[in-house]
């Protein structure tokens, strides 16, 4: 305890120290005439720091429109106010904006003028949760790396709308009005280097369509999806973290084998309608079961691979990887099984 303390202490210090030391550098360094060039550029709603000059911070100003932005801008706060429209002539020569934060303003479709995002030909970056569109934006800057649209009314995704966004990385669609029928075979095509794709909280009752092949992490959680298609992962082959938490899944429709899938090392079926324990790959390490239906645990039933197979291997053969395992909130009664504990030899924790 003592020593959690002194080191609290020593963290605290030494951040202070840093942080006192950075800003005596920045007024000291600071050339007087930067100051002013950066003074007199600077909106005047907005703030400039002069330890930052590529950044323009806008962000809780109350603001209802966009201030014309400088050319030198790389990052853009413009979030928590209640901006409406996004033009073009504020961006006229803001050709270098890498970041633009518009959380929490009043925006929606008819407010983007057309081909304003688009001529943003170097932005990475753009976050539009928390407004109020109805459909996904298009067209966008081709070289997007990450889109977050999370929390608005979408429904509709125009078509070819990803078609050009090769770079992006990081699609969040979470918490929006997204039906099966937005999400056609085509929806998600040219998004060839996704990563992690985030649908969550949408009123799916299917698994969406073809998702692109590179995707490591899906977020599928609070839809009303009922069944797995059979092979529905080999098109993902890559998936690591699997979320349907909160869906209506049951054992009918969970094909035999259609989690059995060795990319998978977290997959969170909590909240669901399971009676019993879909079979699993050896190489899964995170396993949320929690708030089903289940009645009991059969550790040689549930074990991936044979309990007397993974004696003849012995601690450094292909045994199961599960680490966390979560059953809490089903049926089950403690103890835990001895052959749940045999079998999952590197078990960590178990919540029962």
């Amino acid at each position: 305890m003592i020593l959690k303390v002194y080191t609290s202490l020593l963290l605290l210090f030494l951040v202070n120290s840093v942080w006192t030391r950075t800003v005596r550098q920045v007024y000291d360094d600071l050339d007087p005439g930067h100051w002013s060039h950066y003074t007199s550029e600077c909106p005047q709603e907005c703030f400039c720091p002069p330890s930052f000059p590529n950044a323009l911070y806008c962000d809780n100003k109350g603001l209802k429109e966009i201030p014309p932005i400088p050319a030198r801008i790389w990052y853009l706060y413009l979030q928590n106010n209640q901006i409406e429209t996004i033009p073009e002539k504020p961006f006229a020569n803001a050709t270098h904006l890498r970041w633009i934060n518009l959380n929490k303003n009043k925006i929606t479709n008819s407010g983007i003028e057309n081909g304003v995002l688009s001529k943003l030909k170097r932005l990475l970056y753009l976050f539009l949760e928390d407004n109020e569109l109805e459909e996904v934006p298009a067209p966008l800057p081709v070289g997007l790396e990450q889109l977050r649209l999370a929390r608005n009314k979408i429904s509709k995704i125009p078509e070819g709308a990803f078609s050009h966004l090769e770079n992006l990385t990081m699609l969040d669609l979470h918490q929006n009005s997204l039906l099966d029928s937005a999400l056609q075979s085509d929806t998600f095509q040219g998004l060839n280097n996704l990563m992690q794709l985030n649908i969550a909280k949408n009123s799916l009752k299917k698994m969406p369509l073809s998702i692109p092949a590179n995707t490591l992490q899906l977020f599928l959680d609070n839809n009303s999806i009922e069944v797995i298609p059979e092979n529905y992962f080999s098109a993902i082959p890559k998936v690591t973290f699997l979320r349907l938490n909160y869906n209506k899944l049951s054992d009918d429709g969970i094909p035999p084998n259609g989690f059995n899938v060795s990319s998978i090392l977290d997959l969170q079926l909590s909240h669901n309608q399971l009676t019993k324990i879909p079979p699993i790959n050896a190489h899964l390490e995170h396993l949320h079961l929690d708030h089903n239906k289940i009645k009991s645990v059969n550790g040689t039933q549930m074990c991936p691979v044979s309990i007397a197979l993974e004696e003849d291997y012995g601690y450094y053969g292909n045994i199961p990887r599960l680490r966390y395992l979560r059953l809490d909130g089903n049926e089950i009664q403690p103890p835990i099984p001895l052959d749940i504990m045999i079998c999952f030899r590197l078990l960590q924790a178990v919540v029962i």
